[in-house]
């Protein structure tokens, strides 16, 4: 089944909490978090094909399929709108539907979407991104066509292998665009979360999940509003946060919950996970991997890991190709790859920044060790 169907299930069927009759001793997820899907002038033009007369952004993701694969559940932040022609990059963002054709084909089964580019294109924009995913079977929360479908499908409630899960998102802005009655997009209130977190528990959820736009663009690390708010989203029942926005890697750090035992993980911000900003730090981001398990009725964190992805440019005449390459890929086949010197030398300092940076935390040996 796919999750998509499987969604309908945990809707339609609410109070069902056993997909089968009886209740394995040990149940368990994965689940994968990508960061920002941006969608840059030049990665427009570069997903042209003219032998097809059509957009194509395989590329892409070829070398993360496997992993978005292999999850359970796949979820990523579309920093995008699916606004339609003309089509164009930043400041107001609209790119090809065969973006989020591909990312679905390549394994991502959800997209959270209350970022500062929801509203680049409008209410008419907005309403065909929300149709579009719907069209294509793309699960998606954060955003909304009105209080009633927010009142329906929020929390966004999932559960697959007896692990129910609750989804919830937030942005700081919308970059000043003003979005009128009656669509909805969530945006950072701690009345609200406090109100949403009290909803999710209704649904008994066995892990509850806040994905985040916050903080400030290019700093490396979180700030105190940052710190302030993800302390008050935990103890009001969040189990973990995942944060985007600044387009670069923030720390991944660990908090005490209720049982001094049980930890809550804050992944500060994942950087970006494709676009076209080539500046140090800014070039790639992590895809972050976490594990439940589910003993008796318990779930808890089993395992979590990052695993650094950077994004290589293919400067062809007339255009570029854009492809996410995960580090650990890269380095147990280096040969197969055509990189110059600069780029080489690019994806080594990204490596160095991003292991040192996060040197805390174990990185996913999802590749390390394996020559494909």
């Amino acid at each position: 089944m796919r999750l998509y169907q499987l969604l309908w299930v945990v809707f339609f069927c609410a109070g069902q909490h056993e997909l089968m009759s009886q209740e394995p001793d040990t149940s368990r997820l994965s689940l994968v978090f990508a960061g920002d899907i941006m969608g840059h002038d030049e990665q427009i033009t570069g997903a042209w094909d003219p032998s097809t007369n059509s957009y194509n952004y395989e590329p892409t993701f070829r070398y993360v399929k496997p992993i978005l694969e292999q999850a359970d559940i796949a979820i990523g932040n579309l920093e995008v709108t699916l606004a339609g022609k003309p089509y164009k990059g930043y400041p107001q963002f609209s790119s090809p539907d065969a973006l989020a054709m591909a990312a679905r084909d390549a394994g991502f089964d959800v997209f959270i979407q209350a970022n500062n580019h929801a509203l680049d294109r409008g209410q008419g924009g907005f309403k065909r991104t929300l149709l579009m995913l719907d069209s294509l079977q793309i699960i998606h929360t954060g955003t909304f066509t009105s209080p009633a479908d927010r009142a329906l499908n929020y929390p966004l409630v999932i559960e697959k292998n007896n692990i129910r899960i609750a989804l919830l998102n937030y942005t700081y802005s919308t970059n000043g665009i003003v979005i009128s009655p009656p669509f909805i997009i969530n945006r950072i209130d701690t009345a609200a979360i406090r109100a949403d977190l009290e909803k999710a528990r209704l649904a008994n959820p066995d892990f509850t999940i806040v994905t985040i736009h916050w903080g400030e663009e290019y700093q490396r690390f979180e700030n105190r509003e940052q710190q302030k708010l993800a302390s008050f989203i935990l103890k009001n029942g969040a189990d973990a946060i995942i944060g985007s926005h600044p387009h670069v890697i923030q720390p991944i750090r660990l908090y005490s919950g209720t049982d001094s035992a049980l930890k809550k993980i804050v992944v500060y911000s994942q950087g970006n996970f494709v676009s076209n900003q080539r500046a140090q730090y800014k070039d790639g981001g992590i895809l972050f991997e976490l594990k439940l398990v589910k003993t008796i009725g318990h779930t808890s964190v089993g395992d979590f890991s990052y695993l650094p992805t950077w994004v290589y440019r293919e400067d062809l005449p007339g255009k570029s190709v854009f492809y996410i390459v995960p580090v650990s890929y890269y380095e147990n086949n280096n040969t197969s790859f055509s990189f110059k010197d600069h780029d080489r030398y690019k994806i080594a300092l990204f490596a160095k920044d991003t292991r040192e940076h996060l040197k805390n935390v174990k990185e996913n040996d999802f590749y390390k060790g394996t020559i494909h």
